[in-house]
């Protein structure tokens, strides 16, 4: 199975009524399925569909539109676990990746990396030229 057709399986179950959209009341009623101790307003959910629509579903979301919503929330689930993977090399504070701190995860990890080999390796994705790595050149590299 692709994920176009889960995503259209998931679509169609999410469209209660058949009419080919998902309205803010039935994206509400699966969300609280979903999550069964949220609360989840239909203004919530509205502005939710709004900030999703491509074409012009007016207030609901076609089958495009869900596919761009699921994923946009999946690429949010990449950029946060790339930060928890950044935030594990990066100098505390310092909201970048150094060699020094570089050297000293791949030693933690086992990898026997000198650091002019670190130097080399952030050399190569540093794109403005300052000697560290910020999260942009970080996510840049694991792209």
């Amino acid at each position: 199975m692709n994920k176009s057709s889960d995503y259209k399986r998931i679509f169609d179950h999410f469209d209660e009524d058949c009419d080919g959209t998902i309205s803010p009341s039935e994206l509400q009623r699966c969300v609280k399925l979903i999550y069964d101790d949220e609360i989840i307003l239909v203004e919530e959910v509205q502005d939710l569909i709004d900030e999703s629509l491509q074409g012009s579903s007016y207030g609901q979301l076609g089958f495009e539109d869900f596919v761009s919503l699921m994923e946009s929330e999946r690429e949010d689930e990449r950029v946060e676990d790339l930060r928890k993977a950044f935030r594990m090399y990066e100098m505390e504070g310092t909201d970048c990746i150094t060699p020094r701190s570089l050297n000293r995860m791949l030693s933690r990890l086992g990898e026997s990396t000198s650091f002019d080999e670190c130097v080399g390796m952030i050399h190569r994705f540093d794109l403005n030229g300052d000697g560290v790595l910020s999260f942009d050149e970080f996510r840049a590299m694991m792209v």
